[in-house]
Parts: C-alpha cells; sequence; structure tokens
C-alpha cells in the first residue's frame, strides 16, 4: 500500500506503521472503532478557511469539534469556516475521509491541537479512506513544520470519551 502521503512520510524519513481496515463511512469515530485504536488518539485532519488569511489545516483529537471562533478570533480573522467538500479535496488532492497532511496538493500551514502531544503514538489518515497511519505526533509536526495550538480550541467532546 503506498499513496502520497506515505511517500511523502518516507522522503522525510519519519517512521510509521499502516493500519487498513474496511472504510464504511467517514469519521473519526468509525476509524477509530474499525482500528481498535482510542478515538481521542485519533486525528481528524479538518480545512479551514480563514477569510483573507486564507486556509489552514487543523488537526484535532477525534472526539472533539473545532471552536471556529475562538480560532478566528486566535488568527485575528471576523470567521473561521470549515472548507466545503470540494474546495477540501481539490486544495489538498485527497478524498473527504482520507484527507491527511502529508503530501497535500497545496502547501498549507498545519496546526495541531497541544493535547495530542500528550500520546506516544497517534492514528492519522495516510491519504486514502481506509487506510490510517500510527506515528509519533511530534513527527507530524516535523514533517510537515506544523505549530501547535496552545489553547483548546475545541468544544466539549463529540462523542463519549
Amino acid at each position: 500500500m503506498s499513496t502520497r502521503a506515505i511517500k511523502f512520510l518516507n522522503q522525510k524519513g519519519i517512521n510509521f506503521d499502516v493500519i487498513e481496515y474496511e472504510h464504511e463511512e467517514k469519521g473519526a469515530m468509525f476509524a477509530a472503532e474499525a482500528m481498535g485504536f482510542p478515538l481521542k488518539r485519533t486525528i481528524k485532519t479538518l480545512i479551514v478557511h480563514l477569510g483573507n488569511k486564507g486556509y489552514i489545516i487543523v488537526l484535532m483529537p477525534g472526539e472533539k469539534n473545532i471552536d471556529l471562533k475562538r480560532l478566528a478570533k486566535a488568527f485575528s480573522v471576523k470567521r473561521a469556516a470549515m472548507a466545503d467538500t470540494s474546495t477540501a479535496e481539490r486544495l489538498t488532492g485527497y478524498l473527504v475521509g482520507g484527507i491527511s497532511p502529508f503530501g497535500t496538493k497545496q502547501n498549507l500551514p498545519v496546526f495541531m491541537e497541544a493535547g495530542l502531544l500528550e500520546f506516544d503514538k497517534v492514528a492519522i489518515n495516510a491519504g486514502k479512506r481506509g487506510v490510517m497511519l500510527i506515528l509519533d505526533p511530534k513527527d507530524i509536526l516535523q514533517a510537515v513544520n506544523g505549530d501547535i495550538l496552545k489553547d483548546n480550541y475545541h468544544v466539549n467532546p463529540v462523542y463519549p470519551v
């Protein structure tokens, strides 16, 4: 199995494991259950529009939703909004449900929710539905030259933890 994301990480010399599962529906909750991996350590890759500042990638724990109002305030923009499906797919070159921050068509800034750094291993999409990567969250930041969202830019957990 190889995807653009896997090739990207291999070129960077990042260690990871690949897990494939039967993709029946989109979402971190389904992926976590299908892999037998904790939801709080399964990353959602979100494409967010920050108005005139463009688009960014936000990596969030699977059991949380992003607080777009707080994110807009942090980036000093009037409004932050989730990208629509066609825009997210055009910017990344991946299908929704398979979006990875690695090897995207357009080089977008990547921001990770700080709480993910508490874990030694997390799961993140490999660029194809039904394929996930298990790796150190610090390696994710290194690979994409990402930044940390120091404050909690999420609302209450979406799913029971």
